[in-house]
């Protein structure tokens, strides 16, 4: 695996050491402070620089475009009336590689036990597994001049991604941290983020071969759309903490186009 990544900066194997635990606690710490961690250079330069062609390649002829218009919530049942700020359309465009699609180096990472053992101890879990569907295991995103993934929130608790390419301008990852609580919608503190008044909202800039986990439930975030020629490319990792997860033939139809069978 030291292959791939960069187990000497990043000893994922050797957690129970003195620098696998400090490692942790930096993490640990960072989510409780930013609600996120990045390992930059987590994924070796000729690795990312080996496969990229090939996947960028696949995104051109085999991809999935997603595309589409929706408020923050991908939700248009809220209880809210239909003028209300919160409630402002922005749109979403991607195109997608499936599970079944991607690099085996990819594949390798993402089914690590190094890798779901070290997110468990940082995000507090008994476990990890990877996801058996095939096609929403994980994923390839690539982002062209633009394109890109609109304000929303996460379904799920965090989100692991490696990123692969980064455009020459734009392409940028913006959140605004813990806008709204499990408890408060916070509809007036969205209404003004979607108004572009919020001042709170950072920036980050993301290298290839970078590891970042994100909680983003509670958590308003974008990606900017690329500036130029060079694509965003993106792996997400999906883990859960029951092993044998499924995404149903509608949620695979409607993210990737297809189902398993």
């Amino acid at each position: 695996m030291n292959k791939l990544i960069d187990l000497d900066r990043y000893p994922l194997h050797q957690l129970e050491g003195v620098a696998g635990q400090q490692l942790v606690q930096q993490c640990i710490d960072d989510l409780e402070h930013r609600g996120m961690f990045t390992l930059e250079g987590f994924l070796r330069s000729e690795v990312v620089d080996d496969m990229l062609p090939d996947l960028l390649q696949r995104i051109e002829s085999e991809s999935f475009t997603h595309e589409r218009e929706h408020n923050i919530y991908f939700n248009d049942k809220l209880d809210l009336p239909s003028d209300h700020p919160a409630l402002v359309r922005v749109k979403t465009v991607n195109h997608t590689l499936c599970g079944d699609q991607l690099a085996e180096p990819l594949r390798e990472v993402y089914l690590w036990s190094g890798l779901t053992d070290f997110l468990a101890r940082v995000m507090d879990k008994a476990a990890l597994y990877p996801m058996d569907d095939p096609l929403a295991c994980a994923n390839v995103m690539g982002y062209f001049e633009g394109e890109g993934l609109n304000w929303h929130f996460d379904r799920s608790e965090f989100t692991t991604t490696l990123l692969l390419q980064a455009p020459r301008q734009g392409g940028e990852f913006q959140y605004r941290h813990e806008l709204r609580s499990d408890t408060d919608p916070n509809y007036d503190g969205i209404g003004r983020l979607l108004r572009g008044e919020d001042s709170e909202v950072a920036t980050l800039r993301l290298g290839a071969g970078d590891l970042n986990v994100f909680k983003g439930k509670n958590t308003a975030h974008r990606v900017t759309p690329p500036v130029g020629e060079l694509a965003r490319v993106v792996t997400v990792f999906s883990y859960y903490e029951t092993p044998g997860r499924l995404f149903s033939d509608e949620e695979n139809m409607g993210f990737y186009g297809r189902t398993v069978s």
